[in-house]
């Protein structure tokens, strides 16, 4: 388990940070910004939750929880030396989950016959924020995956990828199953 004293370091009075192997890194480093935005899309999450009960909020705490053990993955990038703990991952599984709750969702979702805008009931609109906020950490996860000397988990890629689509599923459910859902109209303003 984690233990924190003492909130604050000074470290970052100097525009650095550590990982959670010590090695010290830029705030502004690609890694740091991939899991501050993981950590944006948590609280968004936390945001949403105000809105949600029953299984939709026990699904939410699980994937906040999913979200913490990702930054902690993207916080321990696999340098190739022994650590004193073991670090934790996400694993095919996280993923494979996400799948499984977006086809059960899905199956109770007309197709759809044109975008959507982000919106609807007040949780549909805050489950939108965090997807967008999760593309954009895909986004960082995949610079970060594609850098020269930096080790990201294809695990970790694809749950940030899967998870946006979880959002934009749950989005849809929290409108009444895409009932409510509040479609673009093409040009309708010209």
């Amino acid at each position: 388990m984690v233990k924190i004293d003492k909130i604050y370091t000074r470290a970052g009075d100097k525009g650095k940070t550590r990982l959670s192997t010590g090695e010290p890194l830029d705030k502004w480093h690609p890694r740091v910004a991939a899991y501050g935005t993981v950590d944006e899309v948590n609280a968004a999450l936390g945001v949403a939750a105000l809105h949600a009960d029953g299984d939709m909020l026990a699904a939410l705490r699980r994937v906040q929880n999913d979200l913490f053990d990702l930054g902690a993955d993207l916080a321990t990038p696999d340098r190739g030396t022994k650590l004193e703990w073991t670090p934790l991952r996400i694993v095919e599984a996280q993923v494979k989950r996400l799948e499984a709750e977006i086809d059960a969702m899905n199956v109770n979702i007309a197709p759809l016959d044109s975008f959507i805008l982000p919106g609807g009931s007040a949780l549909a609109a805050h489950m939108h924020v965090a997807r967008t906020l999760c593309r954009r950490a895909e986004r960082q996860i995949a610079e970060l995956f594609a850098m020269e000397g930096e080790v990201v988990s294809p695990e970790a890629l694809a749950y940030a990828n899967r998870l946006s689509d979880w959002l934009f599923v749950t989005g849809r459910v929290a409108n009444n199953d895409g009932k409510d859902d509040i479609k673009w109209v093409p040009g309708a303003n010209r």
